[in-house]
């Protein structure tokens, strides 16, 4: 690569200033400018490496006149104007992930997919780390891959890819690719068309050589499209992975293309969405030659994040368990489908033009209540309504897991699996699921400490009535 004299990175947040940090030790003279203001940690990074910023604008002028590559934030549409001004200019915009592969000498192994992808990443880095490897976790799932690269740079890398990211990467290339499945998502960012979507997807292979391996679901429709269309490579390297297959997985866990196998009784992840996950990060380990001792070992020790599908607690016999990342229906649809309880189930927040249809037979055998978690509920109930006698809207939390545990019986469970977004009462999934947390564990210590409160809710139990009484 050419050296650049000038770098612009836009977003001064973990990415940004991560790409900022490689970009000093690369010898570039560098400016990170936030629209927004940028965090007192993130400030004393760039203060420690002496690099310029700027907060609260874009200095437009200087940047178009001094800029040679901008670094910009995923989060940044490429429609913006200032974005389409560089462009104009012909002045190159990538991605931080772009930008750190160019200097870096570690082994890339890169996941990307609708639903799936951060708990196949954490399986990719801890099947490694349990086997001794040096490798770093990095990309969508928090942490800047610049950075490490910059400090500290790894033997191998498990990146977790968003399509945000992959839009504004062009050399790219990971020695390990992995998809693991495509759902509509985040169309308002692709005109809403699904075909632009999986083109997105299909880039993190847009550089493939016949030495690089494609880990990838054989059964998934848009996948398959991505092929016809998005996909002009030779069939070198390709390593299918069958979904359908794990309906029997009831005893055994096989991996295909290997020779590895181990009880299922002895998987901490459970549910035929999370074998899938596990079958493509123990297949990318034995593509680099991890032993088998290591992955039974890294299997059994394995903590996934939290909000997915994460049990809580018991309280009274049943079990509530959190899934708040469940933002689509897909991952709710793979939820229900790992209950192997009576299920209460609450669903509901910001409706992303959901068809819920795929999730009716489930709920039909499984579910003993629905309970509405936001405040447009109309979709989910003409959706379930007439497979369905109990359908209960709430408004908070609390609401949510009081009615619940009136439904639930001893034996139960109660998931919280939204198949929605959260910004109506929520800011993002991550605080739906600590308050549904949060909640639960007071309640628990309510129980336990004899502790006396007061609660005020007010909840509408009738089924038949489709106005939701408020506070």
């Amino acid at each position: 690569m050419k050296n650049k004299q000038y770098i612009v990175v836009l977003g001064g947040g973990e990415s940004g200033v991560g790409a900022a940090v490689l970009a000093k030790k690369q010898g570039f003279d560098v400016l990170v400018s936030d629209l927004g203001s940028i965090g007192t940690d993130y400030k004393m990074v760039l203060q420690e490496y002496q690099i310029d910023f700027e907060e609260g604008g874009h200095s437009k002028a200087l940047i178009l006149e001094k800029a040679d590559l901008v670094v910009k934030s995923p989060g940044i549409p490429n429609k913006v104007a200032m974005i389409q001004a560089l462009l104009d200019k012909g002045i190159e915009v990538i991605d931080e992930l772009e930008f750190a592969a160019r200097y870096t000498n570690g082994k890339i192994i890169a996941i990307t997919g609708s639903n799936g992808k951060t708990t196949t990443t954490r399986l990719v880095h801890h099947i490694l780390q349990t086997a001794g490897l040096d490798v770093g976790l990095a990309g969508n799932i928090g942490f800047s891959w610049a950075k490490q690269v910059a400090e500290n740079d790894h033997a191998y890398y498990a990146l977790e890819v968003s399509s945000f990211q992959l839009d504004n990467m062009y050399q790219f290339n990971a020695d390990i690719a992995i998809l693991v499945n495509i759902t509509p998502d985040h169309l308002d960012r692709y005109d809403y068309e699904l075909s632009n979507y999986i083109a997105s997807k299909f880039r993190i292979v847009q550089n493939k050589t016949t030495s690089n391996s494609f880990i990838y679901s054989e059964e998934d429709v848009n996948i398959a499209y991505g092929f016809e269309h998005y996909y002009n490579k030779d069939q070198a390297g390709l390593l299918p992975v069958s979904m359908k297959a794990l309906e029997n997985a009831t005893e055994i866990f096989r991996v295909p293309h290997t020779d590895f196998e181990m009880p299922v009784s002895e998987l901490v992840l459970k549910g035929r969405h999370n074998y899938f996950n596990m079958q493509c990060a123990v297949l990318a380990a034995k593509q680099i030659g991890v032993e088998n001792d290591a992955i039974r070992k890294a299997l059994q020790s394995f903590v996934n994040d939290p909000h997915r599908l994460e049990s809580v607690i018991s309280l009274n016999g049943v079990e509530y368990i959190n899934d708040s990342k469940a933002t689509n229906v897909d991952a709710t649809y793979f939820a229900l489908e790992a209950m192997e309880k009576t299920t209460v189930w609450i669903v509901g927040g910001v409706d992303k033009g959901n068809n819920y249809e795929p999730l009716l037979p489930l709920v039909k055998d499984k579910v003993r209540a629905i309970v509405c978690l936001g405040k447009d509920n109309s979709k989910i109930k003409a959706a379930f309504g007439e497979v369905h006698d109990i359908i209960v809207e709430t408004l908070s939390v609390g609401e949510a897991i009081k009615v619940a545990s009136l439904y639930a019986e001893e034996g139960d469970a109660v998931l919280l699996s939204p198949a929605c977004a959260s910004f109506d009462l929520f800011k993002n999934y991550i605080d739906r699921g600590n308050q549904y947390k949060e909640t639960l564990l007071r309640q628990h210590k309510i129980m336990t400490e004899g502790i006396q409160v007061s609660l005020d809710i007010n909840i509408n139990l009738n089924p038949s009535d489709n106005q939701t009484d408020k506070n």
